[in-house]
């Protein structure tokens, strides 16, 4: 058999030690074919036959390529998800939650949910039957407020509420959780007195209050809060960052140990006010002023702070000195509680993608970074696994699972695998609920 036919195909196959190899073993079995040497040649026969086969081979692969290539050309690649449907494992106790109103992921994973458990969350004569004095039923009761989970799904431990002793005053509506770099867990409120911020350790002995229930709330107060959204905790500086918030229109940095303000500010790096701003108009040039509540702050590995304008739809980026940077507004034709509820980042170094909640559209968008621009999102509203009411706040794994809560009616908290990357075929696009069947995902 002589290999002429394929030396063809050979010299158009990617540059490899392999293939030069084959080349070179080709172009010999044409040279002994045209010198005549014919035992030589029967000798190459049987070569020549696998050869044969394993060229064919290596040519359909490098086929294949370029198929894959040019699929691929334009498109772009971006982290996908999937719900999964059994996380995390049934409560025990018969305890049940109220609205889910943060979450975050600490150094070992595991994963830390707050949620109200105050009965005006829940229909008493049928949530709580057995809440009721005297019982109506055997189920259900309220879950302790901050309940610690695995990543596996287990619960690990729950603690926190209103306590006798005076050494500190639980929020009337806890809002958002942070696990700082010490393991200290951070927790805010925004119900109607609530002007403090709580330090705990993981197993829930307390170690701090700072700012003072009830007090006057001022967005220029260097002593106490206006109902915190949420607390960002940045472990090379240790301080704390405070979406300050729901009626205060500020970001205030304060000492992680001893709770001592250091700056604070508005948007665009202004003095904050506390005089009203007009509601949102789409297509408006953006306020000099955060509007109320600004929902979280959250700063990035390279030292940049994002913060959640939640009602103006708009994420605005700041040093941490408080210089502005950009900003960027979502979905602009969302009116009533806005788009930009919270925000998280992909695990790798460099953060290159950036998870935005978005509980008026019910929905998950996946962003990049550093254009601050929409690739995709995900989700839908409903109740169904992968859908929400109300998606609130996002927490993200060193796996790249993210991790959502539901406010209001929803009271649920969700895990969505990281799925590896996947293709993009309409930068924008809304891919919807990400069942486990969607076969969208790279690989598939």
């Amino acid at each position: 058999m002589c290999l002429r036919p394929l030396y063809p195909v050979c010299k158009q196959l990617p540059e490899s030690l392999l293939t030069r190899s084959l080349l070179v073993r080709v172009e010999q079995d044409l040279v002994l074919h045209d010198q005549g040497e014919g035992l030589m040649h029967k000798r190459n026969l049987t070569f020549g036959i696998g050869l044969v086969a394993t060229i064919t081979v290596i040519a359909c692969a490098a086929n294949e390529m370029d198929d894959m290539a040019a699929s691929q050309d334009g498109a772009t690649m971006a982290p996908m998800f999937e719900v999964n449907p059994f996380w995390p494992k049934p409560l025990p106790n018969h305890w049940i939650q109220g609205a889910t109103i943060g979450v975050d992921v600490d150094s070992r994973d595991d994963v830390w949910l707050v949620h109200r458990n105050t009965p005006d969350q829940f229909a008493g004569r049928t949530e709580l039957g057995s809440a009721q004095d005297p019982p109506l039923s055997e189920c259900c009761s309220p879950a302790p407020p901050v309940l610690h989970f695995d990543s596996d799904g287990n619960l690990v431990d729950s603690w926190g509420g209103p306590t006798d002793t005076g050494e500190y005053v639980w929020p009337v509506s806890n809002h958002g959780i942070t696990v700082d770099h010490m393991d200290n867990v951070w927790i805010g409120g925004n119900g109607g007195p609530d002007r403090q911020i709580l330090k705990f350790s993981r197993d829930g002995d307390f170690l701090n209050q700072f700012g003072e229930s009830g007090a006057q709330n001022s967005s220029l107060s260097e002593v106490n809060f206006g109902r915190v959204a949420k607390v960002f905790a940045d472990p090379a500086e240790n301080e704390i960052y405070v979406a300050d918030g729901y009626l205060n229109r500020r970001v205030a940095v304060i000492d992680g140990s001893t709770g001592e303000m250091k700056r604070f500010w508005g948007a665009y790096g202004n003095e904050p006010s506390d005089d009203r701003t007009p509601g949102y108009t789409p297509g408006e040039t953006p306020p000099q002023q955060f509007r109320t509540p600004v929902h979280c702050a959250e700063l990035s590995n390279d030292g940049l702070l994002y913060v959640c304008d939640r009602p103006s739809n708009r994420i605005s980026v700041f040093q941490r000195d408080g210089t502005f940077v950009n900003e960027v507004v979502i979905a602009p034709h969302t009116l009533s509680q806005g788009a930009t509820w919270d925000i998280d980042f992909s695990p790798d170094d460099d953060q290159t993608w950036m998870y935005v909640a978005d509980g008026q559209n019910m929905k998950v968008y996946v962003m990049d970074r550093e254009t601050l621009e929409i690739v995709y999102s995900f989700g839908d509203g409903g109740r169904q696994p992968g859908t929400w009411f109300a998606v609130h706040s996002i927490a993200v794994d060193s796996e790249g699972n993210i991790y959502t809560t539901e406010t209001y009616e929803g009271k649920r908290i969700q895990k969505f695998n990281y799925m590896g990357m996947g293709e993009v075929t309409t930068k924008g696009m809304d891919m919807g609920a990400p069942w486990p069947a969607d076969r969208r995902r790279i690989g598939q």
